[in-house]
C-alpha cells in the first residue's frame, strides 16, 4: 500500500476546532499554546470559542487550520501506531494553504515558521481583497473546458478565472464580483448542476492577488527551507518537489495561479497510491477523493475520537 498524507485548506475551519484535541492530548494543547505565543494573540480561543466572524477572517483561519493539522501530527508522534501512520507516508500534499502544512510534515519547513508565513499570507491576501470588490463561486457539473468556454463572455465585466480544480466537475471560479456573478449565470445556462457563491474575503488564486504575491515573496525568501524527507506535491503544477528553492517558488506562484488539486490526486492514483490520510480539521479532501480514488482507503484524522481510533 502506498500512502499519501493530505492537509486541508481554507474553508475547513469551524468554531470548536481543536478544542477536543487540546482537552485530551497535552501535545495538542502545547501546539495551540505555542501558536498563541508565536502570533501574539489568542488563536486558540478563537478556534475553541469563536466567534465565526473572527475565525473566518483570512488572516485567522489560515494559521488556525495549520495549527490544528500540526496538533494532529504532534499527537500521532506520541505512540508507535501513530508514528507508523506518519512513517507510511511517501508523499505529502495540501490544498492551497494546506501546502504549508504539507511542507512542515515533510520536514521542509519548521512548523513555527510555517505558522508565521500563513499569518502573513492571510494578512497580505486580505489587504489585496480590500483593494477591489472580489469573490469566488463553486461550479458543479461542467467539465473544465466547457466551463471555461461558458464564462468567457463574463470577462467583459472584469477579471474572472478558473481558480480551484478541486475534483472532476467541481471547480471554483475567482475574480471581480460583477464578472463572477455573470459567470455563475452563464455556467448555469450552459448546464451546470450547481453554482454557489463562496463566503470568502475575495478572489483567491487569481491575478487580483498579485499585491499579496509580491509581499509574500519577500517573506518566503527570508525563511529557511530544508530538503524534505518526503516529496511535496505542488498546487501550481501537480508535480512532486524536494528542492528547497523550488518549494519556495511554488508557494509564491501559488497565490495567483490555479490550484490543480484534482490533477494532483489523479497523478497519485496513477502512481499507485491507494491510501490517503487527511490530517486536520474536517473531511473535505477525503470527500473530494471519492470521485478520483473511489477504491482507495480514505481516512480523516482531526477529531479526538478519530485520533483515539488511530492510536
Amino acid at each position: 500500500m502506498k500512502t499519501a498524507l493530505l492537509f486541508p485548506g481554507q474553508g475547513a475551519q469551524f468554531v470548536g476546532m481543536g478544542k477536543d484535541l487540546a482537552e485530551k492530548y497535552p501535545q495538542a494543547r502545547a501546539v495551540f499554546e505555542q501558536a498563541d505565543a508565536l502570533l501574539g494573540f489568542g488563536l486558540s480561543k478563537l478556534c475553541f470559542e469563536g466567534p465565526d466572524s473572527e475565525l473566518n477572517r483570512t488572516d485567522v483561519s489560515q494559521p488556525a487550520i495549520l495549527a490544528h493539522s500540526w496538533a494532529v501530527v504532534e499527537v500521532l508522534k506520541t505512540t508507535e501506531k501513530g508514528r507508523a501512520i506518519l512513517d507510511r507516508g511517501e508523499v505529502t500534499a495540501g490544498l492551497s494553504l494546506g501546502e504549508y502544512s504539507a511542507l512542515a510534515a515533510a520536514g521542509a519547513l519548521r512548523w513555527s515558521d510555517a505558522l508565521k508565513l500563513v499569518r502573513a499570507r492571510g494578512q497580505f491576501m486580505q489587504q489585496a481583497c480590500d483593494l477591489k470588490p472580489s469573490t469566488m463561486a463553486s461550479i458543479v457539473g461542467l467539465d473544465d473546458d466547457a466551463l471555461a468556454a461558458a464564462i468567457a463572455p463574463a470577462k467583459a465585466l472584469g477579471v474572472v478565472v478558473l481558480a480551484n480544480f478541486n475534483a472532476q466537475g467541481q471547480v471554483a471560479i475567482s475574480g471581480e464580483k460583477p464578472a463572477v456573478e455573470e459567470a455563475m449565470k452563464l455556467a448555469k445556462a450552459a448546464g451546470a448542476k450547481l453554482t454557489v457563491a463562496l463566503s470568502v474575503a475575495g478572489a483567491f488564486h487569481s491575478p487580483l492577488m498579485e499585491p499579496a504575491r509580491e509581499k509574500l515573496a519577500a517573506q518566503i525568501e527570508t525563511t529557511n527551507f530544508a530538503s524534505p524527507g518526503l516529496g511535496v506535491i505542488a498546487n501550481v503544477d501537480a508535480i512532486e518537489y524536494r528542492d528547497p528553492a523550488m518549494l519556495k517558488a511554488n508557494l509564491v506562484q501559488q497565490l495567483t495561479a490555479p490550484v490543480l488539486w484534482a490533477k494532483s490526486m489523479q497523478k497519485l492514483v496513477d502512481q499507485g497510491y491507494d491510501e490517503f490520510i487527511e490530517l486536520g480539521p474536517g473531511s473535505v479532501l477525503a470527500g473530494l477523493l471519492k470521485r478520483t480514488a473511489r477504491s482507495a482507503t480514505r481516512t480523516s484524522i482531526g477529531k479526538a475520537e478519530e485520533l483515539a481510533a488511530a492510536l
